[in-house]
């Protein structure tokens, strides 16, 4: 088990970062991200120029708990909580009529993709700021995303407010969540496996 003393500095710092619209470069339960208070549509914004991204993309938010998710979307298929429950990978699930986010974050068709996040420092980060958090790949637009924090572009570093240390000198591959779009029908479409 890790010690989770070792992060709390990083949360600490990374919530007044949050808090001031600013924006972290973090690792989740797949590839290290950028994010920001997925609520703050000025800090959004900052994410899709440090990116270099079309707002015409979406981005995906992240949460510590299924029970948040009624929250930020209008309604919740029931066969989410077994996808959720079930799943040993990490999964975003697009949802539709999201609400209580960033204008900016929501695309034409009102879908926002969630995941519940298995990471110890994540959960623990978005449970202390009691907000979802963006979470769009550590990379310019169209560049290929970083497997762990030696594949960070310095260009990336330095366009971040803060830089989590927890987790710096793991060197594992880590992989991009599986991502299923959750029709209001009930009918589920696989975006990525």
């Amino acid at each position: 088990m890790e010690s989770t003393n070792n992060f709390v500095p990083d949360i600490n710092k990374s919530i007044e970062i949050l808090k001031q619209g600013g924006i972290i470069l973090y690792p989740t339960d797949t590839i290290w991200g950028i994010g920001c208070d997925a609520t703050n549509e000025n800090a959004v914004d900052k994410i899709y120029k440090i990116k270099q991204r079309s707002d015409q993309k979406s981005m995906l938010v992240l949460l510590d708990n299924p029970n948040k998710i009624s929250t930020y979307v209008q309604e919740m298929p029931e066969i989410a909580w077994d996808l959720i429950d079930l799943t040993e990978k990490p999964l975003t699930i697009i949802y539709s009529g999201a609400k209580n986010l960033a204008k900016n974050l929501i695309p034409s068709d009102e879908s926002i993709g969630i995941r519940i996040t298995k990471d110890t420092f994540t959960q623990k980060l978005i449970s202390k700021f009691g907000k979802p958090i963006v979470s769009t790949s550590a990379n310019i637009s169209g560049e290929a995303s970083p497997q762990n924090y030696s594949e960070i572009s310095e260009k990336i570093i330095n366009a971040v407010d803060y830089t989590i240390k927890w987790r710096q000198d793991d060197l594992s591959k880590a992989e991009p969540s599986g991502i299923i779009k959750l029709k209001s029908n009930g009918e589920i479409q696989i975006i990525r496996k």
